[in-house]
């Protein structure tokens, strides 16, 4: 007997495709609502924000510490074959794979006690992203989709969030509706495929088939008039908003100086720092352009150098090219990491992942320049001045965006969640 002949085979057969594909069901029309209520044991702390963007450069990989931003002078053994230099920073020193940053350690304020719970790539990677434990239950939203959720976009044409690498793990929107997930690009040269159309494909065409397509939906959609549902129209009205808009110039990078592509580096990561700043300009609230593989088991004096030698130029450019345009002050630059690197140097002339001390950065966006905060022991083992955990570094992130950090949203299946757990916001980076 076929389950659809009788209405309520029909009903069944819906609900269980909605359940199945969105992640919805009868039961949102009584709880789809996401409460707020005030969240135990998380930091109080609130200010005006400092900074309006963000954009998050993510060392996919577990960056060596040692041969960075935490070199240890007096610990040869330690250091290998990497150098130790000065910075324009009195007392500041840093490793000679990044000259370019040293020259510029004024606009960086260095996290050199960064510990993590996480010490396996997966895990440490959403963990950062996140502030959570990964769980096969549940997925949660990454920095980038809780600045949406609070606070309105930049662009009403552009997404609120883009995500340059398409790296596959990344958390997204998590829990919260689809519509704050990162629109991700691969290749920033490229920019952003399938918004333009064939010549024979008309403008009357697109809206013909548009208007079959709603019709199509419309019973579903009324029958099931809950927020995941929604949000799937709304992530099409969004993106053909986007494909008329005339915003989409900023994912031009040839609008772009040689010179300046030049500067940034010819190499994916460098020009999707500069896709960040364009997007940034133009009202995209949060960026992130990942960077990688820092996994270096193998090689890694050989390797850390090819890799600061991208991230020395990209970044140092990034920094200045924001400040030219006056919009340092607005906009936070975070450079972080799932892990750092071992001091012993194995078999294979490498280092393998440690999570007990590792560095992070930030910049602009009200974070005092020319600083470090907290230490490693002698060795760079341990985190053993002022400890700061993966929740604390996204809290400080939260904090400096104006993001209430004891704000409890819950998820579909009513389990409170807070923007960095139980994470205390670094209040001395800011100033």
């Amino acid at each position: 007997m076929n389950p659809l002949r009788n209405d309520l085979s029909r009903r069944a057969f819906v609900s269980g495709a909605a359940k199945t594909f969105l992640g919805v069901s009868t039961a949102s029309h009584f709880g789809s609502r996401i409460l707020a209520a005030p969240g135990l044991g998380t930091s109080p702390l609130k200010q005006a924000a400092t900074a309006r963007n963000v954009i998050y450069l993510y060392m996919s990989g577990g960056m060596s510490h040692l041969d960075t931003f935490d070199p240890k002078p007096e610990k040869p053994d330690v250091m290998g074959l990497t150098k130790v230099m000065n910075t324009n920073v009195d007392g500041i020193r840093v490793s000679n794979n990044i000259p370019l940053l040293a020259r510029q350690m004024d606009k960086l304020a260095v996290v050199r006690s960064m510990v993590t719970t996480q010490g396996a790539h997966e895990q440490g990677n959403y963990y950062q992203h996140t502030s959570y434990t990964q769980r096969s239950s549940i997925r949660h939203p990454s920095m980038g989709a809780w600045l949406q959720k609070f606070q309105d976009r930049g662009n009403p044409t552009l997404p609120g969030s883009i995500m340059i690498g398409n790296d596959s793990r990344h958390p997204g929107a998590g829990f919260f509706e689809s519509r704050f997930a990162p629109l991700m690009i691969n290749d920033p040269e490229s920019g952003i495929n399938n918004v333009k159309t064939n010549q024979w494909f008309t403008e009357e065409r697109f809206n013909s088939r548009l208007s079959v397509a709603k019709q199509l939906d419309r019973q579903f959609a009324e029958t099931y008039n809950v927020k995941n549902v929604r949000a799937y129209a709304d992530m099409y009205d969004d993106a053909l908003k986007m494909m008329k808009s005339e915003e989409l110039a900023a994912f031009d990078l040839s609008a772009e100086p040689d010179a300046l592509r030049n500067k940034y580096g010819g190499d994916r990561f460098g020009q999707g720092c500069l896709l960040a700043r364009r997007l940034v300009e133009h009202g995209v609230r949060f960026v992130e352009v990942s960077f990688g593989n820092w996994d270096t088991h193998n090689a890694n004096f050989t390797r850390v150098p090819e890799l600061c030698d991208e991230l020395d130029s990209a970044l140092s450019t990034l920094l200045q090219d924001l400040e030219s345009h006056g919009m340092l002050q607005e906009t936070m630059v975070v450079l972080a990491t799932e892990f750092g690197r071992t001091p012993e140097i194995n078999a294979n002339d490498g280092r393998d992942h440690h999570a007990r001390g590792f560095s992070c950065l930030l910049a602009g966006g009200g974070v005092r320049g020319g600083q470090v905060y907290g230490a490693t022991d002698a060795t760079g083992t341990i985190a053993n001045v002022n400890p700061v955990t993966i929740p604390d570094f996204n809290a400080t992130i939260a904090y400096g965006l104006g993001i209430p950090l004891d704000q409890v949203l819950y998820s579909p299946s009513k389990r409170p969640f807070t923007v960095a757990d139980k994470g205390r916001p670094i209040t001395q980076l800011f100033g």
